[in-house]
């Protein structure tokens, strides 16, 4: 018979365990965005243990042909109350460290745009470390809210495409696309939110050579202030919009 001392008492902890193909580079990077080592072993295989604020990352070895540039080592999710700051944490570490936000190739942190409830961070072996905010809608659509038609529904799939999936190229495809079959019959706002939100991947995807295009196109669209706000508010870096304003010299 069980005895009260014996029974599985509800407080357990788990611990992801990411393929670590890449250890040096790992170990700096967690270093530079303020993780501490709590363990470090490189030989005879690697075992690698973080710790920040009130959680823990471990990686052990990965199979000898994973390639990190593939980015589908692993991944984990980390669950918290205000995601806004993390993600403000871990730029201002990011630009101590290296001077910028790393938003491109490995590793780097996804852009957040103000009221999104997620973003990621891919580190140099190809995991996806996904920071979500513990009340996200339970009602989240991910392709495109079914109550929406035209461009706007276009917008509604590239934000979801950019904030939880962290899929900026297939975000740039559908808006490049959208803007083609949808735009003519779309309000302006939308035209507009189409066009700086392709100017912004543009340039995150090396694309820049599409930004004069896209760029002439806002400057042409009649926009009063208070579109022009809702139009800063679509994307993360409302800086890269400034030089493409009707009024800008």
């Amino acid at each position: 018979m069980t005895t009260t001392e014996e029974r599985v008492q509800p407080n357990e902890t788990t611990l992801p365990l990411l393929p670590c193909p890449a250890a040096e580079e790992t170990l700096a990077f967690w270093r530079a965005l303020g993780f501490e080592v709590i363990y470090k072993q490189l030989k005879p295989y690697v075992y690698l243990a973080f710790q920040w604020s009130g959680f823990q990352l471990h990686y052990g070895p990965a199979p000898k042909d994973l390639d990190p540039a593939k980015e589908t080592s692993g991944g984990c999710l980390v669950m918290v109350d205000a995601v806004a700051a993390y993600h403000a944490v871990f730029t201002e570490a990011m630009r101590r460290s290296y001077g910028k936000v790393l938003v491109k190739g490995l590793p780097r942190m996804t852009r957040y745009r103000s009221g999104a409830s997620r973003f990621s961070i891919v580190d140099p072996s190809g995991n996806t470390i996904t920071f979500i905010q513990r009340d996200e809608p339970e009602d989240l659509e991910y392709g495109g809210s079914k109550e929406l038609d035209g461009l706007a529904r276009v917008l509604d799939n590239a934000r979801i495409l950019r904030e939880s999936k962290m899929d900026d190229r297939a975000a740039y495809r559908a808006l490049d696309s959208g803007m083609r079959r949808r735009a003519e019959d779309a309000p302006v706002v939308e035209q507009a939110m189409a066009l700086a939100a392709l100017i912004e991947l543009a340039t995150v995807l090396d694309k820049d050579d599409r930004v004069p295009e896209w760029g002439e196109r806002l400057r042409a669209l009649p926009l009063p202030p208070e579109q022009r706000t809702q139009v800063r508010q679509y994307v993360v870096d409302p800086a890269v919009l400034e030089p493409w304003w009707p009024d800008a010299s």
